[in-house]
């Protein structure tokens, strides 16, 4: 691809004195390689600050992760909290996790925020994404942010900002800051000189804080008594969790917690596995490994900021199958409400909420619990603005995405792999003390409750043509929607960009209550449901599919997993996609 003039004039800017020499020198190794590809897509556009913060590939250039572009970001960041607060003492709080570079972004952040007269808390060294939630509001902080890429490759970092109330920041304030971000237009608007009185370190009290809230969750600790010797395989995939998952169990009595050694180090080069992504089984390969030798109960794995938590338990033939998340956001909210009645903690004002691309089981969870459910767009900090909301009205337990995140309680206000993993090995301590496994609480389940089976396929496009693509293919969907899919009629088509839901029986129209969000759906006669929704922060397009098959009884449900897997089969295959 050559190079356009833009493109070219803007590298030239870029080998200016106003960047360091190792940025010069990185640019000018590409260009003496004639990588013009790289360098097209590391100089084409501007790393997008989007409604939850920077994610991107390190490296040199305006469309990459580096000291300037997260600089340029922290500095429209500081000017906008300055506007919002005037007159009072602004407080950030400031995380990352053990990817490459990430404490340098964190104290780089730090200094620009004190610089521009910002009192900053930033944490001694590495800690999970929820406590940097937790820490906002216990610390009376007006904004805090987090430096991570999340479960992506090791060549990625990011930069994730939050409000006052411990959640991703949304309207108005997400477009403000966007706004302010883009209005720096050059590094030399950035205040990079650290003021070094304003920031100060936090570690210890924080996590007992953050602990102590944890154990709270709790509500069968004489079963975890009973159970205190359930054999846990944990690991933290080189990331965040070794700092507290394991503190976390011990917390709630529990005795028999092995680590998986290799993963058990924090390193951003992710040696051990291709992607630190709980969601894929290879990731979890070495928990699995010693779980078969340990003879295990459970499998736990985090990502590298611990927002997310992947689970593995033992089949009714033997076999370590990974349960997905859907099956895991089921089963805690079946667990959590269950339980509550049981102990009679219930309220008529409990809800819980849920992403429109999740399993509709916890909707038919709650309602035959008798709890209110919502739904909203994915993302948690929608959940968030749910419980903000109708904070003081209503009582929120737990919520969750079909994407491995969980939120349980509300004193973290972002999805919450610590807690999870808490709550976890206490369903199944609860499991083993009534002589069943987690496996066989979740066939149950779905007998009780019905059976929804899931599949999710990503289709990765990289750089500028991939955007494009994306955007073509919803495009497409949008003009010329699919009538009939497998043979069954499309009867409703929910496009949430405009925030109409069509029946195509009736051709009668009403809202989705939403606010827009580039995703449709379509439900077919017999209920399933595929969605498409482009990743906000992946160069992938996502297709959702949920099929219901009648399970009467828990004997049959090896079948009716295998008619629904052949459903959602014919539905891919109808619809192409690959």
């Amino acid at each position: 691809m050559a190079l356009t003039p833009d493109i070219q004039a803007k590298i030239s800017s870029w080998l200016t004195d106003s960047y360091d020499p190792d940025t010069h020198a990185e640019i000018r190794n590409l260009q003496a390689q004639n990588q013009e590809d790289f360098l097209s897509d590391a100089f084409y556009r501007n790393l997008e600050f989007g409604t939850g913060g920077l994610r991107g590939i390190m490296g040199a250039g305006s469309n990459r992760m580096n000291r300037y572009t997260l600089g340029m970001a922290a500095q429209g960041l500081s000017n906008y909290l300055v506007q919002s607060f005037p007159g009072q003492e602004i407080k950030v709080a400031v995380a990352h996790d053990s990817r490459n570079n990430s404490r340098l972004f964190a104290e780089l952040v730090a200094g620009i925020f004190s610089a521009n007269g910002i009192t900053v808390y930033l944490f001694e060294a590495l800690r999970p994404t929820p406590e940097l939630s937790f820490a906002i509001r216990h610390l009376g902080c007006q904004s805090g942010c987090v430096v991570t890429a999340s479960h992506n490759p090791k060549e990625y970092n990011g930069f994730k900002v939050y409000w006052n109330d411990g959640a991703q920041v949304v309207a108005p304030h997400d477009k403000n800051i966007i706004r302010e971000v883009e209005a720096i237009q050059s590094v030399a608007d950035v205040r990079f000189e650290a003021d070094n009185s304003r920031i100060h370190l936090i570690g210890q009290e924080l996590d007992a804080a953050y602990l102590a809230q944890v154990k709270a969750l709790s509500i069968n600790p004489a079963a975890i008594e009973r159970q205190h010797d359930l054999k846990i395989v944990f690991t933290p995939l080189h990331g965040t969790g070794i700092t507290m998952v394991p503190p976390a169990l011990a917390q709630l009595g529990f005795t028999n917690v092995h680590i998986v050694e290799a993963q058990a180090t924090p390193d951003g080069n992710f040696p051990t596995v291709q992607s630190p992504n709980p969601e894929e089984k290879v990731a979890m390969q070495m928990a699995l490994d010693q779980a078969k030798t340990l003879d295990a109960d459970l499998v736990l794995a985090t990502d590298p900021d611990s927002d997310r938590v992947g689970i593995a338990v033992k089949n009714n033939h033997g076999e370590w199958v990974l349960v997905n998340g859907n099956q895991t956001a089921a089963l805690l909210t079946h667990y959590l409400l269950s339980a509550r009645s049981q102990a009679g903690k219930t309220t008529d004002q409990d809800f819980i909420v849920y992403t429109i691309v999740t399993s509709d089981v916890l909707g038919d969870i709650a309602r035959q619990q008798g709890v209110k459910a919502y739904q909203t767009l994915t993302g948690f900090k929608y959940i968030a603005g749910i419980i903000r909301d109708l904070e003081g009205q209503q009582n929120y337990i737990g919520g969750g995405e079909e994407s491995y995140g969980y939120m349980i309680g509300d004193f973290v206000r972002d999805k919450d792999a610590i807690s999870a993993c808490a709550l976890l090995a206490e369903m199944a301590a609860v499991a083993k003390d009534h002589g069943r496994t987690l496996y066989q609480e979740m066939v149950q389940m779905y007998c009780t409750y019905g059976f929804y089976k899931e599949h999710l396929i990503s289709l990765t496009k990289k750089g500028q043509r991939g955007a494009e693509e994306i955007q073509e293919m919803m495009a497409e969907l949008r003009a010329n929607p699919p009538r009939i899919i497998a043979g069954l009629p499309v009867t409703e088509l929910r496009d949430y960009k405009t925030g109409r839901i069509r029946d195509l029986r009736t051709n009668l129209e009403t809202e989705t209550g939403l606010e827009s969000s580039n995703v449709l759906q379509f439900i077919l006669e017999d209920g399933s449901k595929i969605s498409a929704r482009p990743s906000g922060t992946e160069p992938k397009i996502k297709f959702y599919f949920s099929v219901r098959q009648p399970l009467k009884s828990a004997v049959d449900f090896d079948l009716a997993d295998k008619l629904a897997g052949e459903k959602i089969q014919r539905i891919i295959d109808d619809m192409q996609l690959k």
